[in-house]
């Protein structure tokens, strides 16, 4: 059979970039494929110089065409686009940042930008993460239960949304910033949960010192210019207790769900309760109550309560909401969270793991979304 050059380029594009998820057609990548005798020639069209896939690109490519009888070799070259080119990929992708979108006034600012996860009709569960104090583990529980959740076979995605104690890129275990497009950023993948988060926009070692209008429009940013794909569960590690972020959240993400951490010590609980009333005075639906640190298990197999106990179950009561999970103090589970290296997957047969796991259960088979009332809608 005679190999033709347009079975060539008909087969290179349609090999998938592993960064945009597209198509190498689709994007406008592919700029030709040519056979010279048994030698095959491929020029693509990178959005970016230091594209972070580009060596598992052309492993793909020459996978695709060595596949064809009397191929002996395949030589991949890359080009880089340019402006107008890499404008297109991002409108493509999340749209034109200079047009107006939204269908209600929640959705954005002045520049009228579109956050999908509020349109009607978007299918991605949005959870937030909530604590009323700082050290419960709350960001531990959010990167956890994010892998436990994509272990499932969901596409889950985590906006790191404490701005000031940012640390989700370290415990997933992100190895390199996020690309960007045209000022549209692909979130970073690890561990089968892609995310975000300021770390990859202030240096570890300073602060982030913001007022409010700077968290809203960070916050807008976070879900407007990045290309989410469309995730199943969409997780928002937020800063503790109560504040700007919370407000903006109900402004943007009105049909997302509210999960409070804490820890079973009844200070607290009692803490924890006022960022639950806080989402409730937004209308933001309180979904449960995952306590951290619940019991520690000595050598002797027996377990210690060092918090004390009852907290989680206590809150849970209070806010009429399903206790999720208890998880138990572990150092692994520390010790993972600052390597990048997070239980669920160092070890997955553990007490800390085997409760993230069957959060991550209950969530997608038991405790799903329900219809809220909403004041604003009327019969006519």
């Amino acid at each position: 059979m005679t190999i033709s050059d347009s079975d060539l380029t008909e087969a290179v594009s349609r090999v998938v970039d592993p960064e945009l998820g597209r198509d190498l057609h689709t994007m406008g990548m592919l700029r030709g494929a040519s056979l010279a005798g048994s030698n095959v020639h491929v020029l693509v069209a990178l959005p970016t110089e230091d594209w972070p896939v580009k060596k598992v690109l052309s492993e793909l490519i020459e996978a695709a065409v060595n596949d064809f009888e009397g191929v002996h070799s395949v030589s991949v070259e890359f080009t880089i686009m340019d402006e107008a080119e890499q404008a297109a990929i991002r409108n493509h992708l999340i749209g034109d940042p200079s047009s107006t979108g939204g269908t209600q006034q929640a959705h954005g600012h002045a520049e009228g930008r579109l956050v999908p996860f509020a349109e009607p009709g978007n299918r991605t569960r949005v959870i937030l993460v909530a604590s009323g104090k700082g050290g419960v583990g709350k960001s531990s529980v959010t990167a956890n239960l994010a892998i436990a959740l994509a272990q499932r076979g969901l596409r889950t995605g985590v906006i790191d949304a404490d701005v000031w104690g940012f640390s989700i890129p370290r415990m997933l275990g992100v190895s390199r910033p996020p690309t960007v497009i045209d000022q549209m950023v692909i979130p970073v993948e690890a561990n089968g949960v892609r995310c975000i988060s300021m770390g990859f926009f202030a240096r570890e070692d300073q602060p982030v010192i913001w007022r409010g209008p700077m968290l809203h429009k960070a916050l807008e940013q976070f879900l407007t210019d990045v290309h989410w794909d469309d995730p199943d569960y969409l997780l928002l590690d937020l800063p503790p207790g109560t504040g700007d972020i919370s407000l903006s959240i109900s402004q943007f993400l009105p049909k997302s769900e509210l999960l409070v951490v804490t820890t079973p010590q009844p200070a607290a609980q009692k803490v924890a309760q006022r960022a639950a009333y806080m989402a409730e005075k937004v209308n933001l639906q309180v979904r449960g109550v995952i306590e951290n640190m619940s019991w520690f298990r000595g050598d002797d197999g027996k377990r210690y309560d060092i918090f004390g106990s009852g907290g989680g179950e206590a809150l849970a009561a209070e806010l009429d909401v399903p206790l999720l999970g208890q998880v138990p103090l572990v150092t692994e589970l520390r010790e993972g969270g600052d390597v990048g290296s997070p239980i669920v997957v160092s070890d997955p047969s553990s007490e800390a793991s085997t409760a993230f796991v069957e959060m991550a259960r209950l969530l997608t088979e038991e405790f799903l979304p329900t219809r809220r009332y909403n004041e604003g809608l009327k019969l006519v």
